[in-house]
């Protein structure tokens, strides 16, 4: 879900994608390492790369990802993309 806060995510979070200034991400990565114990992935949107809260993250043993976006990331590796509107220019027989 999209939330205004950290604050208003469940404790059994596990998953974070940011969708933030690069210069904003490392405040928000502090507070969810401390707020959400669960948390295993920290996911930085097309464009936020953050090296310090990445490490940060990392010292914690949270997997993180900057610069990219999950739902293209899933349909690229699924060969999906033209179903979220990216003309891939492959030629494929798979419909």
């Amino acid at each position: 879900p999209y939330v205004g806060s950290l604050a208003e995510l469940p404790l059994d979070t596990d998953f974070l994608d940011i969708f933030r200034r690069s210069e904003d991400v490392l405040p928000i990565v502090e507070e969810a390492l401390e707020r959400l114990p669960k948390l295993r992935t920290i996911w930085m949107q097309i464009g936020v790369i953050n090296e310090e809260a990445a490490a940060h993250a990392r010292e914690r043993g949270v997997d993180v990802v900057m610069g990219r976006c999950p739902k293209i990331e899933y349909q690229r590796l699924f060969g999906e993309l033209r179903r979220g509107g990216f003309n891939t220019g492959v030629i494929s027989s798979k419909l």
